[in-house]
């Protein structure tokens, strides 16, 4: 199936390279282009792509609360779109929001295309781009700079023990083959212990499971 994509940048030579560079490619092809936070909403519900690459950086509205429109209640389709934020900066106090927002990932603005090309078909393929370890660092970092109240989920009662432990050590940063090492079970076994964990607690991916795990209070930043 072809990945439809929308571009979202205020920049007109940057959106405009990102787009070229992806209909270039098979199996991806660019939806549309927004030029700010208020067109990207805009365009996402009337073209539902699939996958948004979304400057953090815009005018009218950021890219984080264009993020938090589109993946919020209101949005008028049931397809929600996966996003894979842009930035200029590998760490800035923009990553945590964004992901809390339910971005998928981050790509530097000035990655490597075939980088880019990669990340939107990961992102399609409904994985976070960024690795077990690396989510697992970076929200240790803003957990501890940027602490917030623990909340009790409801749903976190209906986790089985197995679908609990497996969750933690996602949150710690472990890979289905290390969770499969460490609980004495099969790797398809993990993976079907992560699927029932995402479908109970609403989450999209890994990244935001790991955030849910520090909201909830299952780990501690180190």
């Amino acid at each position: 199936m072809t990945i439809r994509v929308l571009v979202a940048d205020d920049q007109g030579m940057v959106r405009a390279g990102f787009a070229a560079l992806l209909e270039a490619q098979d199996g991806i092809s660019v939806a549309g282009q927004a030029a700010d936070g208020e067109e990207a909403v805009r365009l996402s519900a009337r073209l539902d792509p699939d996958v948004i690459l979304m400057d953090v950086r815009m005018p009218e509205l950021d890219g984080i609360a264009a993020t938090r429109r589109i993946l919020g209640p209101s949005y008028p389709s049931a397809h929600l779109p996966r996003i894979l934020m842009l930035t200029t900066f590998d760490i800035d106090d923009y990553v945590y929001d964004a992901l809390e927002a339910g971005a998928s990932g981050f790509l530097l603005k000035d990655a490597l295309p075939d980088d880019l090309v990669q990340a939107v078909r990961v992102i399609a393929a409904g994985d976070a781009l960024l690795s077990p370890r690396v989510t697992r660092r970076m929200i240790e970092h803003f957990s501890s700079r940027r602490p917030h109240a623990r909340r009790a989920d409801p749903a976190f009662a209906e986790l089985t023990d197995r679908e609990r432990e497996v969750l933690v050590l996602i949150a710690q940063g472990r890979s289905n083959t290390e969770i499969a090492g460490e609980l004495f079970i099969a790797e398809q076994t993990v993976k079907t212990h992560v699927g029932k964990v995402f479908a109970k607690l609403g989450l999209r991916d890994r990244v935001h499971a790991v955030i849910y795990a520090y909201d909830n209070g299952l780990v501690e930043p180190a």
